[in-house]
């Protein structure tokens, strides 16, 4: 398939993606617990601001606001009747400003999990997590996403319902999901697993990786997971800004513009082609992570003792695939995650 992000892949060795949706929408005055799909209709000049912040500061792919913009989600905003509309418009936003850029930048349209549990532990069954993602998936399309791209994902179920209502909207797609309990998702998924999972696929995507999770180190471990499979799909790595600290009432994270330099550059050395960041990453972050990937060279790919040093240490002694069981401890945080 054909698209704008095969096409930009075909001519870059590495491209950036944007940062924190919610921590920016916190900052323009979203409050905790209402739905930030809403304010595609109500505050679209905000979320314009939102998608210019990553584009101004080089990132090649920018998420839509529409993590939560399925029926399960919506519904608890007694918004379930606007999945198309919500979808819609964070995509028409998207476009706006990447036609605009004067510089080829993909729209990805974000779909998050449903916030169910599925069959057979959950209730959710597979039929009508299929329909819920592929109504989210043709409101994104309508808007002009580039593409489609799943996220923090935990369930192989989910991931695998989302990519056949991706064939039935008839849209390229990319797919992480989030490893954060020593190594897995919330599922139990490795490193290893996902890349089993997704060559098998009917609907394979354009990219695949990991996203949030506990932090820097722990995400490139899981890229290290990755790569070690031999797979030939662009691995993505989006990882958080530092550790989530509540102060003054908030919640903010610890990782300084240097740290996320020298993440996004041992993203790249570790195996990832896509390569952005997560919670707590802001434009400041960005702008530091452009210029270290295109100033600094490639080097070698890092030793776990290495990302320890530079990154921190990990949350876990070891990623689930066995590979790892003398991976330094978060204690030995390097100093610049602090600050």
């Amino acid at each position: 398939m054909t698209n704008a992000l095969s096409k930009l892949l075909e001519t870059r060795d590495w491209l950036m993606a944007d940062g924190a949706t919610g921590t920016n929408l916190f900052n323009m005055g979203l409050s905790s617990g209402d739905a930030p799909e809403l304010w595609n209709a109500d505050e679209p000049q905000n979320i314009k601001k939102l998608y210019s912040l990553a584009v101004d500061n080089g990132s090649d792919i920018f998420l839509t606001n529409s993590f939560g913009g399925n029926a399960s989600r919506l519904k608890l905003h007694d918004a379930q009747n606007r999945v198309h509309e919500l979808n819609r418009l964070a995509a028409e936003i998207g476009r706006d400003v990447a036609d605009a850029a004067g510089r080829p930048v993909i729209v990805a349209g974000s779909v998050g999990p449903t916030g169910d549990i599925m069959e057979p532990v959950g209730s959710l069954s597979h039929a009508d997590a299929v329909e819920m993602f592929h109504e989210q998936a043709e409101g994104l399309k309508e808007g002009g996403a580039d593409v489609l791209w799943l996220e923090t994902i935990s369930a192989p179920e989910e991931y695998k319902a989302a990519a056949e209502a991706f064939a039935l909207a008839d849209m390229p797609w990319v797919g992480t999901m989030s490893f954060d309990t020593a190594g897995r998702t919330m599922m139990g998924v490795t490193s290893a697993d996902m890349v089993q999972m997704v060559d098998a696929l009917p609907n394979t995507p354009l990219g695949f990786g990991a996203n949030c999770g506990t932090g820097a180190p722990d995400l490139l471990r899981t890229v290290l997971g990755f790569s070690a499979q031999g797979t030939e799909t662009p691995i993505v790595a989006k990882g958080n800004a530092g550790i989530p600290k509540y102060h003054d009432g908030h919640i903010h994270y610890d990782g300084t513009p240097e740290l996320m330099a020298d993440y996004a550059v041992m993203a790249r050395d570790c195996g990832a082609t896509i390569i952005g960041g997560c919670c707590g990453t802001m434009a400041h972050h960005l702008k530091a992570m452009r210029e270290a990937l295109e100033t600094r060279p490639r080097g070698e790919r890092p030793s776990l003792e290495l990302i320890a040093e530079k990154l921190g240490g990990f949350s876990s002694a070891n990623d689930g695939t066995g590979d790892d069981a003398a991976a330094p401890a978060r204690e030995r945080r390097g100093r610049r995650r602090r600050g």
